[in-house]
């Protein structure tokens, strides 16, 4: 089955997450999510059921700032926002076949892909001691 892993190139969390699962004997291919074309659509179908405090990247200068309140905003225009700023998606999001994942869940990783990855592995948080940047 094809897996797709969208990263921030160079994010430190990221390279540990593909590291586990080239461990794991998982192949991916590897797309930058800054520079990926998102729009409405695609990314609806990683956050399908999810709220929006599970697909905003805490990590995002501007939440971590305080420049955007996620409690006052609608999640069509969070996603307007993530078009513009992809640095504010929660990452990585893995396309495996058919099945979308916002964030590095093993748990579902397993059950899509019939794995046994170690679920108490905890590199799901910003591995970096400085801010994340847009770049």
């Amino acid at each position: 089955m094809k897996v797709v892993f969208y990263e921030k190139p160079n994010c430190a969390g990221n390279a540990k997450q593909k590291k586990l699962l080239t461990l794991n004997g998982i192949s991916f291919e590897t797309r930058s999510i800054l520079d990926t074309p998102w729009n409405s659509d695609i990314l609806n179908s990683f956050f399908k059921d999810l709220e929006i405090k599970n697909i905003i990247n805490p990590f995002a200068p501007k939440i971590k700032n305080n420049e955007l309140d996620i409690s006052n905003i609608s999640k069509d225009e969070l996603l307007k926002l993530m078009i513009q700023e992809p640095i504010l998606i929660k990452r990585p999001l893995l396309e495996i076949g058919e099945t979308k994942i916002c964030g590095f869940d093993i748990e579902k990783i397993n059950q899509t892909l019939g794995t046994t990855i170690c679920e108490n592995v905890k590199i799901s948080l910003c591995q970096s001691e400085t801010q994340c940047t847009n770049a």
